[in-house]
């Protein structure tokens, strides 16, 4: 991805040695905002409505940083609309109200307002659906910021009546323009070496606003030799990764997590697990989402899978963070590098679904026991073949509803224990057809 910021001159960008730096370097025309350029570009979304003139309500979706606020405000002076912003964090109805009286009011006057609303998801479902009307009437055209999933958090009405643009999260090499952006309007450069200079970007997590932050405070201090990683790091308070455990970004890692498992990339899933937990990641949670793998996705390819699972819960519950950790990990290892079958998932799938359709079919009653003597009477257990009593110890019964065909639910696949499986099935198979037929 490129980087946030055009390389135009310094003075393109507002600039007063008092407002902070972040501010200084704030573009000031939509085309100077290069980290967006899928958006922002002759063919992207936004590019293409400032070039008809016609703006639509806009959800813009990104991580912190990435450039939303600058872009509502943008947009506005590109199609001529009145910008007001709102926060949803300090703003009520009342607020909302007094805004869309003003905006009716410039309406008449042949102008129309974009409402730049920020932190949209914080608005409850009443207040998100206090803004339907004057979106619909054209008061306003709406563009609200979130860093949320938007499916999660907004109405379906109000998405129905906005398009969502999805802002991308700034890499390094955007990160590092910023940097170099910064050096220009200060004419000095940072006093980092090339490994500080990584590390400070890094510990951006791809936000561009703290960087910045990070680059002023550098700037405002006296230092009087280039510092290393570790005297940066001494220097400035670490930002700890973006990870909200009941929204977004849980759902991200876990699934990432999962598909690594089954993918079979210990290293990729260890990562994954990684992030998790040095967020804060509950590890019990994490545990019962490697229990449900053991069983989904490996069943009995290697019954050991599930048992070195538990045996993970046991040893956390017994040592605890950080010594129990390790446990987590093992159990992540012994996954990712485990032969793989979901054939106990897709039987679990198929029985529950054939169960549900054949209702309550009586099962033969040669099989039933038969605890009384009108039972007894009736037939039940009559005629049953106690498998130990016959050769093989297989009698080749069958055991289903007398209105119902054999099923097949269970197809071993032929990695790892359930090679061995499908051998014995093929055998009892055989036999089965062998002592009909006789």
């Amino acid at each position: 991805m490129a980087d946030l910021f055009a390389p135009e001159p310094a003075a393109g960008f507002a600039s007063t040695d008092a407002a902070p730096l972040a501010e200084r370097l704030r573009p000031r025309a939509l085309g100077e905002v290069i980290g967006q350029e899928h958006l922002t570009g002759p063919d992207g979304a936004i590019g293409r409505m400032v070039a008809a003139g016609r703006l639509s309500s806009l959800v813009l979706w990104g991580p912190p940083g990435t450039g939303k606020t600058t872009i509502a405000r943008l947009l506005a002076d590109a199609v001529g609309l009145r910008f007001a912003p709102v926060s949803a964090v300090f703003s009520g109805v009342a607020d909302l109200k007094k805004i869309f009286a003003e905006a009716r009011e410039h309406g008449r006057m042949g102008t129309r307002t974009l409402l730049f609303v920020d932190e949209i998801h914080r608005f409850n479902r009443a207040q998100q659906d206090s803004f339907l009307p004057y979106v619909e009437d054209g008061t306003v055209v709406l563009v609200g910021a979130t860093t949320e999933n938007p499916s999660f958090e907004l109405n379906a009405a109000l998405l129905s009546r906005a398009q969502v643009l999805i802002l991308n999260r700034l890499d390094a090499a955007a990160l590092g323009k910023l940097i170099a952006r910064a050096e220009e309007i200060e004419e000095r450069a940072l006093p980092l070496t090339d490994g500080a200079r990584d590390a400070l970007i890094a510990s951006a997590d791809g936000d561009g606003r703290f960087l910045l932050n990070q680059v002023e405070t550098l700037f405002s201090i006296a230092i009087d030799h280039p510092l290393e990683p570790g005297e940066l790091a001494a220097l400035l308070h670490r930002r700890m990764a973006v990870y909200d455990k009941d929204r977004e970004g849980h759902y991200n890692l876990i699934s990432a997590l999962h598909k690594s498992l089954r993918g079979s990339d210990p290293q990729a899933a260890l990562y994954y697990l990684a992030r998790m937990l040095t967020a804060g990641e509950e590890p019990l949670y994490v545990l019962r989402r490697l229990v449900r793998f053991a069983s989904e996705d490996i069943g009995l390819a290697d019954p050991q899978a599930l048992v070195q699972c538990l045996a993970a819960k046991d040893a956390y519950d017994f040592l605890g963070s950080p010594e129990g950790e390790l446990a987590i990990v093992q159990a992540c290892l012994y996954l990712a590098t485990a032969p793989k079958s979901n054939a106990a998932y897709a039987a679990q799938k198929a029985a529950f679904r054939s169960a549900k359709e054949t209702g309550s079919l009586m099962p033969p009653k040669n099989i039933l026991n038969a605890p009384t003597k009108l039972m007894k009477e009736v037939g039940y257990g009559k005629g049953y073949a106690y498998d130990h009593d016959t050769e093989d110890a297989f009698s080749g019964d069958d055991y289903w509803p007398e209105e119902m065909a054999p099923q097949s639910f269970y197809a071993p696949s032929p990695r790892g224990f359930e090679a061995k499986i499908a051998e014995r099935l093929a055998y009892w198979d055989k036999l089965r057809q062998e002592r009909r037929e006789g």
